[in-house]
């Protein structure tokens, strides 16, 4: 029954922030199971990462049938995400636990705050001098996938802030074209790290690994059917209320370990 409750509660604020920010499981999945459940920390990583395969794979679907999600311009960024996702994954294993986690939730805080505050309205107008400059826009962007696929691995996040963060400030994406485009490669990237972690750390904790999924998929769900119908306005305000509270809760998790 503990294990079922600590589940479900993970997977209510995991597949919240997945369906309505692009924010991987693993940031709050991940120090729950740690803490209340005393899983190990590479084993919880990989339970979370694989707990966002199916979640963000949902959202990907819902933000693509209501046309917010942008796969071509996404496809550099991807190839880098999944290469630096098994690099990052690599590195993890051999970092104490109390490495892992701490720099995910405070990105999930400040992108919180950066969108209550300076809300992503409409797409950037693109510098003039990179228009048609395909192979610039293609560095930016295998850059950019570099970094979060690193941190996907190392930190157990998904890359969901990083990609959030990367695809509305450099590449200039709306904030729902942004999320979808996040959530179908976090899907991926995802897989990646968790296949990685479980091919390192062995077989995880069965019965966990299904409920966490399982709840993350169905709050994911949800929260992206919502999102979409959602006025820009109103999603920024949203999506920076769930990053500010799931940033505090996991914060304060992580303070009673």
């Amino acid at each position: 029954m503990l294990k079922f409750i600590i589940c479900l509660l993970a997977g209510l604020g995991a597949g919240l922030g997945t369906g309505f920010a692009g924010m991987s499981a693993a940031a709050v999945i991940s120090p729950v199971l740690i803490t209340f459940l005393d899983i190990p920390s590479y084993e919880a990583v990989g339970i979370a990462l694989a707990s966002d395969v199916l979640a963000s794979a949902a959202s990907a679907y819902t933000y693509g049938k209501n046309k917010n999600l942008d796969i071509r311009n996404g496809l550099v960024m991807m190839t880098a995400v999944l290469l630096f996702t098994v690099v990052g994954s690599y590195a993890a294993d051999l970092m104490p636990g109390k490495t892992m986690g701490s720099f995910s939730v405070f990105m999930t805080f400040i992108l919180g705050i950066r969108f209550i505050f300076r809300p992503v309205m409409t797409p950037k107008a693109p510098d003039e001098k990179d228009i048609g400059d395909v192979k610039k826009q293609a560095v930016k962007a295998f850059l950019c996938g570099m970094a979060v696929g690193f941190i996907c691995g190392f930190v157990g996040a998904g890359g969901g802030m990083m990609m959030l963060l990367v695809l509305t400030s450099v590449l200039g994406y709306e904030l729902k074209t942004a999320v979808g485009t996040s959530v179908f490669i976090m899907t991926f990237t995802a897989l990646t790290g968790a296949a990685s972690h479980f091919m390192i750390g062995g077989t995880p904790d069965i019965p966990v690994l299904l409920l966490c999924m399982l709840f993350t998929l169905i709050f994911a769900r949800a929260a992206a059917k919502f999102a979409n119908k959602a006025s820009p306005l109103t999603l920024n305000r949203i999506v920076g209320a769930v990053l500010v509270i799931l940033g505090l809760s996991v914060m304060s998790v992580n303070f009673l370990k």
